[in-house]
């Protein structure tokens, strides 16, 4: 008996042990998952911000495009010299013809000194050639200037030979690999190569566009596609991107990259590498069933049409046209709401005078929103038309001037599309207000653009994914991301996808960065989080005017406090970057009593922050932030020549276009005493920091030029130029 009472008493203590070990298995499970669904909260919050702040600042280069292009239709030139000079100034790389590119860019003249160490290159290009890049880029090394331009003028004669669409079979090779946007990330590509091997006749690899801007090594990058392009034509294929793009590449830094490790001949290699891009491929078609573009679609694509562009004359795809009237051949220039003679440019879709008219092209939004819904009834006459305007010779002057004028209307937005959209989980089509070019598609938009070509699935581009791709549309959209670390270490990883015969996509992942690797997942988000809030508090501190003009409409009483979520509406009234205001709201307000927020405080505290970094006043710090890189893509459009450097001539022509605008009187006198007085080191030109400068001291003393602005002596007119440069960018 008591042996048998002390087994039971063993059995229920080892019972209790049991259970109190269950319930903290349970406990412990519970808290796991709280902790990483509270993880993943802030993964998608940060992973918000950066993509809201990257799609916003494309936003503003779009605006700053057609800002400019809204300019030029507007200037009244005072003479032909004066024209041309604009012309040329705005307008780089449409006013080259056949024989001057290769002229202006004549690679033979360069000569490679002895001292030069570098790899060199000889035509036609073998795959050691493409061995030598890969370890003199691995070393720092860079290409000599001649090389480059003749690697440019080789792969431009090559790539004029390719049709618009691609055409790969996975009958003679194993596997083909695709990859996403690279980004000027070498490391990313020095990786893929390592896992997947080089480019070879039995290795196939499809790029797919945005190679270049954001990282350190786009030409790089370039140079080894482009070498490996040329020895194995029908192993690599390149689509373009929305970065091919030398309006896009003056913002984010692709322009500035190729300046700088090359300053004697860096002109010439950008103007080369402006008409390459405008002539690579705009998509890439798998076996009859695979269709790879770098955006996505429209409900107006149309994949007969995209044959038949002539890709070419896109050089920068953001630019719209209009026509011109001429005695020859029609022309096209940059769109704007008004012909030469002061009318309405509005094209019709049909050649009857009964047809509707379109809306204004100065409002684009409008324009595009009308486009989208005629083209689809008209795609069928769009495609009949690009045939007689480039085949039919007796369609009589004033017809083909409308023929031409429509096919490119149609044309621009087919290219525009497909290197600008992106998908949406809602059905339909609309207009991609959040990145300013391009279109959202829906899943019963790719249904029926896969059911009309009899595609099996669209790989595309475009985006950061966080596990470097992502399906959507049931699984019929597969989006690819090659550049790791994209947005800061640690904040996605990169992918390819290898599809074989039978088209089933095989993913790898990788870390290009070795610091990620060593990263928790709570290092690696805290450290992406805390890079996401800094970026942020920048944008709230730039708008540190608008911001207390926002707070005080809700604070009636002038109390200086406003409720949380006062706080949080105001402040999206302001960014409008469509972000989780109150769920950031613990990140971004420390402390607020009873629910109020002392937003002078808060403020100031914003203030204090940047102002550590940088020993600004903070009115002219907030300027500084808000504007700088506007102030920098306008100072790279001046700078035609891409010197570093503003001539007093650039700048003279530029302001004339300013005060044409603004309706403001400039004498040229008073043209040149503003140019003498911003080139503070006297040394005949002006510099960025010259620039920059000058639009700090006019922020110092705004109220004091404004004032004397109603005078009208010379000084005045210096004072008010420089004020609207200051206005312009707000």
């Amino acid at each position: 008996m008591g042996s048998g009472s002390s087994v039971n008493v063993q059995y229920k203590h080892s019972l209790q042990k049991s259970e109190n070990a269950f319930k903290a298995a349970v406990l412990i499970q519970q808290w796991y998952r709280r902790h990483v669904a509270r993880l993943e909260m802030r993964r998608r919050c940060t992973w918000r911000i950066f993509q809201s702040i990257e799609y916003s600042c494309e936003q503003d280069q779009i605006k700053l495009h057609n800002f400019f292009s809204y300019l030029m239709d507007q200037f009244t030139p005072s003479s032909s010299k004066e024209r041309d000079f604009i012309s040329r100034m705005f307008v780089s790389g449409e006013s080259y013809k056949e024989a001057e590119l290769e002229k202006y860019c004549d690679y033979e003249s360069i000569e490679v000194p002895d001292s030069y160490t570098g790899p060199h290159l000889s035509f036609p290009l073998l795959p050691d050639h493409a061995t030598a890049l890969l370890e003199a880029f691995q070393q720092k090394q860079q290409l000599h200037a001649r090389y480059v331009l003749n690697l440019l003028h080789e792969t431009r004669k090559h790539l004029k030979q390719l049709p618009n669409i691609s055409h790969v079979s996975t009958c003679y090779i194993e596997e083909i690999t695709v990859c996403g946007d690279l980004h000027g990330q070498l490391d990313d590509l020095f990786l893929i190569f390592y896992k997947n091997g080089l480019p070879s006749p039995s290795k196939s690899y499809v790029f797919n566009g945005d190679f270049v801007d954001r990282g350190k090594q786009s030409l790089e990058i370039l140079v080894i596609l482009f070498t490996f392009l040329l020895i194995y034509p029908k192993e690599v294929h390149l689509n373009r991107g929305n970065h091919e793009d030398h309006m896009v590449n003056l913002r984010y830094g692709f322009t500035k990259e190729v300046m700088q490790k090359y300053k004697v001949h860096g002109k010439k290699i950008l103007k080369m590498f402006q008409n390459v891009f405008c002539w690579l491929p705009l998509a890439t078609l798998i076996d009859q069933k695979v269709l790879i573009i770098h955006g996505g679609i429209s409900d107006t694509t149309d994949l007969d049409m995209l044959e038949k562009i002539q890709r070419n004359r896109f050089v920068s795809v953001l630019r719209l046209k209009k026509r011109k009237e001429s005695s020859g051949k029609p022309q096209i220039q940059a769109i704007n709401g008004e012909s030469e003679s002061g009318t309405d440019a509005t094209p019709r879709l049909s050649l009857q005078p009964q047809s509707a008219q379109a809306p204004s092209t100065a409002n684009r939004r409008e324009f595009s929103r009308w486009l989208r819904q005629t083209v689809q009834e008209q795609i069928d006459t769009c495609r009949r038309l690009v045939d007689i305007s480039e085949s039919d010779s007796s369609v009589g002057r004033d017809s083909e001037t409308e023929l031409y004028f429509l096919s490119e209307l149609c044309q621009s937005f087919q290219v525009l599309d497909i290197l600008w959209s992106d998908p949406m989980p809602q059905e339909g089509c609309r207009e991609n207000k959040v990145r300013g070019g391009g279109c959202y598609f829906g899943p019963d938009v790719t249904e029926k653009f896969l059911e009309k070509y009899s595609l099996q699935f669209l790989i595309r581009s475009h985006e950061c994914k966080q596990e470097g791709y992502e399906f959507c549309h049931s699984r019929k959209v597969l989006t690819i991301f090659s550049a790791s670390n994209y947005y800061e270490i640690g904040s996605n990883r990169g992918a390819y996808v290898k599809l074989g015969p039978d088209l089933i996509p095989h993913f790898v992942q990788y870390q290009a960065n070795k610091t990620a690797h060593l990263l928790t997942m709570t290092q690696r988000i805290s450290r992406v989080e805390e890079s996401a809030f800094r970026a942020l508090r920048e944008k709230l501190f730039a708008h540190t005017s608008a911001l207390i003009s926002a707070f005080k409409s809700y604070d009636r009483d002038n109390t200086g406090k406003i409720t949380l979520s006062n706080w949080a509406t105001a402040v999206e009234s302001v960014l409008r970057l469509g972000l989780p205001w109150r769920m950031l709201r613990p990140q971004l307000v420390r402390s607020a009593e009873d629910g109020m927020l002392e937003y002078k405080s808060w403020l100031d505290d914003l203030a204090m922050e940047q102002r550590s970094q940088e020993h600004i006043q903070s009115s002219l710090l907030e300027v500084i932030y808000r504007n700088r890189s506007n102030l920098e893509t306008i100072f790279r459009i001046i700078d035609r020549d891409h010197s570093g450097l503003i001539s007093f001539e650039e700048f003279q022509q530029t302001w004339k276009l300013f005060s044409s605008h603004m309706n403001i009187e400039l004498t040229d006198d008073g043209i040149n005493d503003l140019v003498r007085s911003i080139d503070f080191n006297k040394d005949g030109n002006i510099d960025f920091n010259e620039f920059l400068e000058a639009f700090r001291l006019v922020r110092q003393c705004d109220s004091a030029l404004l004032a004397a602005a109603s005078g009208a002596a010379d000084s005045s007119e210096t004072s008010v130029s420089i004020v609207q440069l200051h206005k312009l960018t707000k």
